[in-house]
């Protein structure tokens, strides 16, 4: 049965909206923003029919997604530098960070005390100075003219002790300014040092009768304060005039040709003990006598370990 025109003509009209419905989906039949679209009218527009050959089905067409091509390494374009090599890029390269602020420490307490100055230690020795005066703790005390502290300057790096005072020092309250303490002064200038360069005290402040050896009750009473002495004036070296003096700093009773000419230690103070004074005057008389010139090498072991020259040294 062949086809009537009522038939061809609905199978146009299918086609024809099939074609314009593969147009609106692929954006052909959109009107330009701006443009008003024709006004669209009631009446079906007339649609000439065509041959059955020219009806052609709208074409399906698969829109393949396109790959995304990498320009290749070497290929830079001429307005972007190049990166140099070991450099990251700004994509590679690592975020910075602001540092944290970190609060400033607190303070720490100062360990080690500030040092003392000369009159704060001057007046420390005073007390210790009174505390002699007013002691009566041995039988000393009962014949004593005065007590005797000492002298020179109480900020020296060298100190020097003897043993006790005599009848000048008792009598004028400083130690060694009789014969002995002379010769003592003439020993301290022969190795260019001064009255201000040194500071002189006894193991006892008190004379002990006829200049005898203080006995160890004398010696028990009076060195506590020799021991406050020492202690505020810090000597850097200490010289122990006698075996008194050298007995008790070193707690030894060698004799002093043992003793002297050797380096010993008090309190981790390095201690020369050498002759008294006293003893050097009373054998000058003998010719078989070193004990002058064996003083002298001693005070030039003192001047070495001082750091001070030697007088008379070759260099």
């Amino acid at each position: 049965m062949e086809p009537t025109d009522r038939d061809e003509l609905l199978r146009l009209l299918r086609d024809l909206g099939a074609q314009l419905a593969w147009q609106r989906d692929a954006g052909l039949g959109e009107v330009p923003r701006g443009v008003d679209a024709a006004p669209s009218s009631s009446v079906e527009p007339t649609v000439e029919a065509l041959p059955p050959s020219q009806h052609l089905p709208p074409p399906e067409t698969t829109v393949a997604a396109s790959p995304v091509v990498e320009p290749p390494a070497s290929v830079v374009p001429e307005d972007r530098p190049r990166p140099r090599e070991g450099v990251p890029t700004r994509a590679e390269a690592p975020a910075v960070v602001a540092p944290t602020p970190v609060a400033p420490p607190r303070s720490l307490p100062v360990l080690v005390p500030p040092p003392r100055d000369l009159e704060t230690r001057r007046g420390r020795l005073e007390v210790v100075a009174a505390d002699v005066r007013a002691c009566e703790a041995c039988k000393l005390a009962l014949k004593r003219t005065q007590t005797v502290f000492a002298r020179g300057n109480p900020d020296a790096r060298l100190c020097f002790i003897g043993e006790g005072p005599g009848a000048d020092e008792d009598r004028l309250g400083e130690p060694f300014v009789g014969a002995a303490g002379q010769l003592l002064d003439k020993i301290i200038a022969a190795m260019r040092l001064g009255v201000d360069d040194v500071y002189i005290a006894n193991i006892v402040k008190c004379r002990p009768p006829n200049n005898r050896v203080p006995d160890a009750e004398e010696m028990r009473a009076c060195t506590p304060f020799l021991l406050r002495q020492l202690d505020e004036v810090k000597p850097a070296v200490i010289v122990a005039l006698g075996k008194t003096a050298a007995s008790f700093l070193l707690d030894s009773k060698a004799p002093m040709g043992q003793l002297r000419g050797r380096w010993h230690t008090w309190n981790g103070v390095p201690v020369m003990p050498t002759w008294h004074p006293s003893y050097v005057l009373r054998v000058r008389d003998n010719p078989n006598s070193t004990a002058r010139a064996e003083v002298w090498n001693d005070m030039k072991l003192v001047l070495v370990r001082l750091g001070l020259p030697v007088p008379g040294a070759r260099g």
